[in-house]
């Protein structure tokens, strides 16, 4: 049996590359150009592959790009499983600016997708043998706002937990049928959810709370940024800062967490373990360029200082 398996709808060939200086109309001339496979699921499965997990990562992709998705995937050295669409598997770009530091990010809405097609994937999710099945991205055109409400019915007769990464209405609709393990919102995706600006923590945490006692998942974590990371779940809250690291690439940063979190949680660590494992491995991503996501042996270093062994 798997121990993760990780579903992505909506996934990406992420390109990236450098620029001295972006400007409009002028060619923009780059360097240092990479191309990986990308959207939240895959991510979260490339994290945890480079820590040594057992995972699977199921994937919706087609057209003339689908096979190279494919590709990266087998490079990046990912077990996959790949349901086939017609449409074309969408590329995103990150261009970093070093005259000024900032990131550029183009990322497109992706492929539409068929009723058949949304049938193929429920069908491939109810063949998948797994402990733990990580949901993560957004939704693709054509797929209604309670499609992953579908899956964690699935889930959870197979016996599998699952944790859920995506906003807007396909996060509403998901923790209203209930059933999620755990699910990490960033601050931007929860007060989209609940409708209101959260800037105090006591708020944050309510809301956190108020998830949790509606059944709506057992454990959520609040990710916020360089203000560190909020979690609660039956047994209490607890509230971790950022750790103190040179920022290099905000991409990925999220699913990063998800799959330190996932992996401390399916190894049997403590949920506030797990929770730090996340920190760590969320903060590991910001450090590398691009779309490179975390390197195992920051992850290693920074839980090593957090007090955390045996990941």
């Amino acid at each position: 049996m798997t121990a993760i398996a990780t579903l992505t709808l909506n996934p990406t060939i992420d390109g990236s590359s450098e620029a001295e200086t972006v400007r409009h109309t002028h060619k923009v001339r780059t360097s240092n150009e990479r191309f990986d496979p990308g959207g939240g699921g895959i991510n979260v499965a490339r994290v945890l592959a480079r820590l040594g997990c057992d995972v699977e990562a199921v994937y919706l992709a087609g057209g003339v790009t689908g096979p190279v998705l494919g590709g990266l995937l087998d490079r990046a050295g990912v077990p996959k499983r790949c349901v086939e669409i017609a449409g074309d598997t969408r590329i995103s770009l990150a261009v970093h600016e070093q005259e000024t530091g900032k990131e550029y990010r183009f990322v497109p809405a992706g492929p539409e997708l068929t009723f058949e097609e949304c049938q193929r994937c429920l069908d491939a999710v109810s063949q998948l043998t797994c402990s733990w099945l990580v949901v993560s991205g957004s939704l693709p055109r054509g797929v209604p706002d309670d499609f992953y409400a579908d899956i964690i019915e699935i889930a959870q007769t197979r016996n599998m937990r699952l944790v859920l990464d995506t906003s807007g209405p396909a996060l509403k609709a998901a923790l209203a049928r209930g059933g999620v393990y755990l699910v990490k919102p960033s601050l931007g995706e929860m007060e989209q959810l609940v409708g209101t600006s959260l800037r105090d923590s006591g708020r944050i945490i309510a809301e956190a709370k108020r998830v949790v006692e509606s059944g709506g998942a057992e454990v959520i974590a609040v990710t916020m940024g360089h203000q560190g990371a909020i979690m609660a779940h039956a047994g209490g809250v607890l509230t971790l800062p950022a750790l103190a690291v040179e920022v290099r690439s905000a991409v990925g940063a999220g699913d990063s967490f998800v799959a330190g979190m996932t992996h401390g949680l399916a190894i049997g660590h403590s949920v506030e373990d797990a929770f730090r494992l996340g920190i760590a491995a969320g903060t590991a991503a910001v450090m590398t360029p691009g779309t490179d996501l975390c390197r195992r042996e920051d992850v290693e270093r920074l839980t090593a200082a957090i007090g955390i062994s045996g990941y």
